[in-house]
This record gives C-alpha cells, sequence and structure tokens, in this order.
C-alpha cells in the first residue's frame, strides 16, 4: 500500500464507519472559511471556494453551515483569524511527510505537532527537507462497486477528458490529471455516467520508502495521530507498506 493511494482509500472506508463528521465538517468549514476570506464571498469568482464547497456539500454539510462559513469568511459575522502553515518532517524509516494546517494559533499547533512526530518515531522538519519529493496532482477516484461502466470505458472516457494516467486498485480506479484541469476532468466523466468518490488536488510522491514490522506500525500510529489533530487539513507520505 503506497503513501497516496492506499492512505486515501483507508481514510475513505474510515469516514463510512467512524464518528468522524464533526472533524470532517470542521476541516471543510476552515478551508470555506480561508477561500471566502483570500478570494471573496463568490464561488463563481473564487475557485478555491468553489471547490471547498463541492467538498462541504458532498459530505452532506447542511446548506446553513456552509452559507455561514462563507459569510465568516467574508467578514460578515465574527470568527477566528486562521493562517495556513505547510510543515515538513520525516516518519520511521526515513519517511517524508508534509502536513496542511490551519490554525488560530501558531505557536500552540507547532508544540503539538511536534510531540505527535516525537512520540511516533518521527520528526519535526525544516522548511524544504521534503516538498522536493512530491508533485502537485488532481486525483479521483471511481469505486468499483459504485459503478456500473466497464474499466475499459472509465479509462477511455478519462483519457478523452484529459487525464494523465489511469491505474487500478483493488477495489476502486484512480485517475490522475493536471490540477488546473481537475474540475473538467471530473464534470466530463460524471456527465458520461460516471460515479466519482473523490476528487481533489493533492500531493504526489515522487519516490517512495518501503516499510515492514514495526515500522510499518509506527508509520500507520503517526498517520492517524496526524490526521486526528484539529488543525491539520491534508496530510501526505511516500511510504510503501504490504497489504
Amino acid at each position: 500500500m503506497s503513501g497516496h493511494s492506499k492512505w486515501a482509500t483507508i481514510k475513505r472506508k474510515k469516514a463510512k464507519t467512524d464518528q468522524q463528521r464533526g472533524k470532517v465538517f470542521t476541516r471543510i468549514a476552515k478551508e470555506i472559511i480561508l477561500a471566502a476570506r483570500r478570494g471573496g464571498a463568490d464561488p463563481e469568482g473564487n475557485a478555491r471556494l468553489k471547490a471547498a464547497i463541492m467538498r462541504a456539500k458532498e459530505a452532506n454539510i447542511p446548506n446553513d453551515n456552509i452559507m455561514r462559513a462563507v459569510q465568516k469568511g467574508a467578514g460578515e459575522t465574527g470568527g477566528a483569524n486562521y493562517e495556513e502553515i505547510t510543515y515538513e518532517g520525516y516518519g520511521p524509516g526515513g519517511v517524508a511527510v508534509m502536513l496542511d494546517i490551519m490554525t488560530d494559533n501558531r505557536n500552540r499547533t507547532a508544540g503539538e505537532i511536534r510531540f505527535i512526530f516525537s512520540k511516533n518515531s518521527g520528526n519535526l522538519g525544516e522548511t524544504g527537507c521534503v516538498a522536493w519529493m512530491f508533485e502537485e496532482k488532481g486525483i479521483i477516484v471511481v469505486e468499483k462497486a459504485e459503478n456500473e461502466l466497464t474499466e475499459d470505458d472509465i479509462m477511455l472516457e478519462a483519457i478523452e477528458a484529459g487525464a494523465q494516467d489511469f491505474s487500478v486498485e483493488d477495489d476502486s480506479y484512480e485517475i490522475v490529471c493536471d490540477p488546473a484541469g481537475l474540475q473538467a476532468v471530473k464534470e466530463s466523466l460524471e456527465k458520461a455516467g460516471v460515479k466519482i468518490a473523490t476528487a481533489e488536488v493533492t500531493l504526489v510522491p515522487q519516490t517512495t520508502v518501503s516499510l515492514e514490522g514495526e515500522k510499518a506500525e509506527l508509520m500507520i500510529r503517526l498517520m492517524d495521530a496526524l490526521e486526528d489533530h484539529d488543525d491539520v487539513q491534508n496530510v501526505y507520505a511516500n511510504f510503501e507498506i504490504e497489504e
């Protein structure tokens, strides 16, 4: 299992069984607030806000909650003053880890994230220490069980829509595209009748580190702990673990 695709699969499965709805709401609400603050409250003129609202709707967040988050970001109501930070570090076995952080208290968050790394045989690094190992890509995941179209049909539709790569996982298909073309590829697939599980711009590792045994277990614990932190929006890593 790879740090990107398989971990994303694990998170999707956990979201269906764990009581993490509140955490999902909080993370997306933060993204909406910051997007509205940076680019305005009109999603048609703010691509980041439009994408965040789309994620909110996919997560079944009520429209009233979405509007309140937009209003907070636009300054129409009070709210926390969030800032974005990127943290970089190393996990067990030298695995590269990157975090997208959104916090209203930089010092508190830095201390807590540093503690999580050290507790799980990792360490927080300096800016730029692992960023060069990752490349930004648009990733679309299509679950096999949710679609009646064949693998060949979905692959052809993806290629015609502008996908750069198509791979087959155990229970899903992963479509890779240029980040700027993610929305266009997604809409094209949906028009063709493809049901999409997730569509996001993410960081994909260019090289990977294989782990097994205790180091593999520690890496999973580190990823879990980072994902559970309220200020962590996204976690990226370049590990490979046998299923």
